[in-house]
């Protein structure tokens, strides 16, 4: 049986706009030629829907397209979804099998996310429809594990319609459990999910079909649309190619940039460029991901700065082709220092005129982005984020944090992972070595370093990731080996810092436990 599988970016409600799209590809060569069409979870109206699911207009949208693809599947199968009023239960996650203008089957979601179960209702989970010859099992992603369970009668292929955020485990853990579903059934098995992003929200593709032997026939490509058509009586099978983390990771903070600016119909993009790594990370992406054009730099020297941040900066700034502009910051620094002195009582200098700097930059970056339209990015990393090692309102400001959910040791992963060779055409060694290389610094105060009150970064990402990422309690963390006080004032300060980080920009999600997204904690 020939299987087409589309693999797309869907645009949220904007059932309309999906309905093109699909219609289009319905119309394509290789889809007339294959028996069944499929198409990812949350086809028309895409996902996350938030409150917006409960929204009649919404709904009646989405069915108005659904109804006009049913109209137009004469001689013709294949699978949508969208959000379906389910009579006598309630608004549900619905995939819809349509056949010969006539809807044949309706597959609701069983197990929901947290975000889902606020505005979907429980569904009855896999269902298995007679096609053809064949009994396919089709449902969602969440689903699969009723047919592992034997809740299902045993199906000659199983077709899983996916809408899966991603993170850098996600591609595994689906391979490893798209394999074992067909081990356990020694069914054909089909996986499609959508691309693209969605404000902090990744989808991946990574599309696959496997014959009943386990071997594969189809891995389609990450954060690309794609289509391609398979036959799953196949033998012959492809090669099993496995992207590294890394990789997955620039590919989809390009992806998760591109998009937010294209969907939010925007076009430039504004940074602080401090000379260090971070704001080098985030404009080397934004430089991928929008165009050296689009992207401006803004280097704010104080008097504590070194010559080799102006220097590492401007060197970036001309690597990547990007304009920028210097704006000391001393003169603000100073005027505002002595309008507040009288107010302060003449009391000594402390983290207080520090943070002053930091605002005075934040205020800088933003008015760029006022004045010409720009969108301000934010390059705070996970590292201190979760250390609360940032000063609100100054650099925690900006709309969207592009490397907010990795960590400082995976900042210099990706960073030489840039200088290796990857976004194409560019030459290596993008970043200035030095700017990787150099003692991590906030440059408030003469010689500060990171390191004056953070521990080094190999050791705090090693904790932070057993504490945030695997729930260790302290004690637990301590019995791996790692010094009781360091532990414990990591996870202080982890605790204390949680109000701050509720004020930052979103971030792009990319690690399996983020900020705000997935891990919370009470403030008080």
């Amino acid at each position: 049986m020939k299987i087409h599988i589309v693999q797309h970016d869907i645009l949220t409600l904007q059932p309309e706009e999906n309905l093109a799209w699909i219609l289009a590809e319905l119309e394509s060569e290789a889809s007339r030629e294959a028996m069944l069409t499929v198409f990812p979870a949350c086809t028309l109206c895409g996902s996350p829907l938030f409150a917006a699911a409960g929204y009649r207009d919404i709904q009646k949208r989405a069915q108005a397209a659904l109804q006009e693809l049913v109209a137009h599947s004469e001689h013709r199968a294949f699978l949508v979804g969208l959000p379906l009023q389910i009579q006598d239960k309630g608004l549900c996650n619905a995939i819809v099998f349509v056949q010969n203008g006539a809807i044949r089957a309706t597959v609701t979601k069983k197990y929901l996310q947290p975000d889902e179960s606020r505005c979907f209702v429980r569904g009855e989970g896999v269902q298995v429809v007679q096609f053809h010859d064949q009994s396919l099992a089709i449902g969602f992603y969440e689903d699969l594990k009723e047919l592992t369970k034997g809740h299902v009668e045993q199906p000659d292929m199983v077709i899983c319609c996916g809408c899966n955020v991603f993170d850098y485990q996600r591609p595994y853990r689906t391979r490893y459990r798209m394999a074992k579903t067909v081990e356990l059934l020694g069914a054909g098995l089909v996986y499609v999910n959508r691309t693209g992003g969605e404000g902090p929200y990744l989808f991946a593709g990574g599309s696959l079909a496997m014959n009943a032997a386990g071997g594969v026939l189809a891995q389609m490509p990450y954060f690309e649309e794609s289509c391609e058509t398979v036959d799953l009586q196949l033998i012959e099978t492809i090669e099993d190619s496995k992207p590294e983390a890394v990789e997955l990771v620039y590919k989809g903070l390009v992806t998760g940039l591109r998009d937010y600016f294209r969907k939010n119909g925007l076009q430039r993009a504004v940074l602080g460029l401090s000379g260090g790594v971070d704001s080098a990370l985030v404009a080397t992406l934004a430089v991928d991901a929008l165009g050296a054009d689009n992207v401006y730099g803004l280097l704010m020297p104080s008097q504590y700065s070194t010559d080799h941040s102006v220097s590492d900066a401007v060197a970036l700034a001309e690597n990547l082709g990007i304009k920028y502009g210097v704006v000391p910051i001393r003169p603000v620094f100073d005027a505002l220092r002595e309008a507040m002195q009288p107010i302060f009582e003449n009391r000594a200098e402390d983290v207080t005129e520090e943070n002053m700097q930091a605002r005075v930059r934040g205020m800088m970056v933003m008015s760029y982005a006022n004045k010409f339209g720009a969108l301000a990015l934010n390059t705070t990393n996970r590292s201190e984020a979760a250390m609360g090692y940032g000063t609100l309102y100054g650099d925690s400001c900006g709309s969207l944090a592009v490397i907010g959910d990795l960590y400082k040791t995976e900042v210099y992963e990706l960073c030489e992972f840039i200088n290796n060779g990857a976004g194409g055409a560019c030459s290596p060694a993008r970043i200035p070595q030095h700017t990787i290389d150099k003692a991590p610094s906030a440059e408030l105060r003469p010689g500060q370093k990171d390191s004056d009150s953070l521990p080094d970064y190999e050791q705090l990402d090693a904790i932070l990731a057993l504490y945030l990422d695997d729930s260790l309690c302290e004690e637990e963390i301590v019995e791996d080996g790692y010094d009781a006080e360091v532990v414990k004032m990591v996870i202080n300060k982890v605790k204390r810092n949680e109000w701050k980080r509720l004020q930052f920009a979103p971030q792009i999600k990319v690690s399996p436990v983020s900020f705000g997204l997935d891990r919370r904690w009470p403030i008080s």
